[in-house]
């Protein structure tokens, strides 16, 4: 049983039922924090606890809003600081501004590597990630990082939804080694879409690398944001003669048109994780399925408590 004197877990906006599973998982209450808004739409912030010595959790995920709710977790953690908590592990159920991770052209910054600094200076001591969109972002901190992966939630589903011939897809090079490692639990073979993206939310697919024709073709990726890349694949996954296509990825972004061009595509399933709250239209789609992060997200903050391993949940 853990003091729930020693340990607090606050969350801000974004994701408030994340973060009550979490703590009925851990058995611990929610701490209080008061987010308000300023008349001018300024954030108003109050820890309403005391966090003097206390090792504390601030689970927030920098999800649409994306700068509304990184600036509450930033105001959190600055907050957390000057009341003398004794060590802030924020807890990033989904990492926004990661898809520039490099300067890929010419006069663009590097977004991952300036939030990583922001979150820094603002008090973390620890990060605590789920599936960042690139497991390189772990260097842009100078503050141990535990890089989770939502696969083990996934892998019980996806086995269960196997009926025969089955194949792992990765959508891009980029994804591969994620894919590779979800067909190595499956035990199933590997394949690769080809892709061109000629600009930001654009991509074609070009060449399928590997025998789908007559497979169950499970596409599996990080994040869905508008569902085209998505959509195309399987599109010319079906066009090469596979039996039909799922999806898996473990954050739901999905930007409009995303759900609607789910609901009309001849995609089976989409599989998501609740790392962030799905909106309205989305929970509404019968194609959907969400599963649970809250246990896996507990037993790491258990285990970064009571200073014990975070590998064993890889397994």
């Amino acid at each position: 049983m853990m003091d729930p004197e020693r340990i607090k877990v606050f969350t801000g906006n974004a994701n408030p039922a994340l973060a009550g599973e979490i703590c009925e998982f851990l058995a611990l209450p929610l701490s209080a924090a008061s987010v308000k808004n300023f008349a001018d739409g300024e954030i108003y912030l109050q820890i309403q606890e005391n966090v003097r010595g206390a090792d504390v959790f601030v689970v927030q995920p920098t999800s649409k809003p994306v700068d509304r709710n990184l600036m509450e977790l930033l105001l959190m953690m600055d907050a957390l600081r000057r009341a003398s908590a004794d060590r802030i592990t924020a807890v990033l159920p989904y990492y926004g501004y990661a898809r520039q991770d490099r300067k890929d052209k010419p006069r663009v910054p590097i977004s991952a590597k300036l939030v990583a600094k922001l979150l820094e200076r603002s008090g973390a001591d620890r990060i605590l990630a789920l599936d960042l969109h690139a497991a390189q972002i772990q260097g842009f901190f100078d503050v141990p990082v535990d890089h989770l992966f939502a696969m083990p939630v996934m892998i019980e589903h996806m086995r269960a939804r196997q009926t025969g011939k089955t194949i792992v897809v990765s959508p891009d090079a980029g994804g591969v080694e994620r894919a590779r490692a979800f067909a190595k639990r499956m035990n199933v073979p590997l394949a690769i879409l080809d892709k061109r993206r000629d600009d930001v939310n654009v991509a074609e697919v070009v060449h399928i690398i590997g025998e789908v024709e007559g497979c169950e073709c499970m596409i599996v990726d990080d994040l869905i944001d508008t569902a085209g890349t998505l959509i195309n694949g399987a599109e010319a996954l079906l066009k090469a003669g596979a039996a039909s296509v799922i999806a898996a990825a473990t954050h739901a972004v999905l930007s409009p048109p995303a759900v609607e061009r789910i609901a009309n595509s001849k995609i089976q399933e989409v599989v998501l994780t609740n790392s962030i709250p799905l909106s309205e239209e989305a929970s509404g789609c019968k194609k959907i399925r969400t599963l649970s992060v809250a246990p896996l997200l507990a037993r790491a903050i258990q285990s970064i408590h009571e200073e014990t391993s975070v590998s064993r949940l890889f397994v």
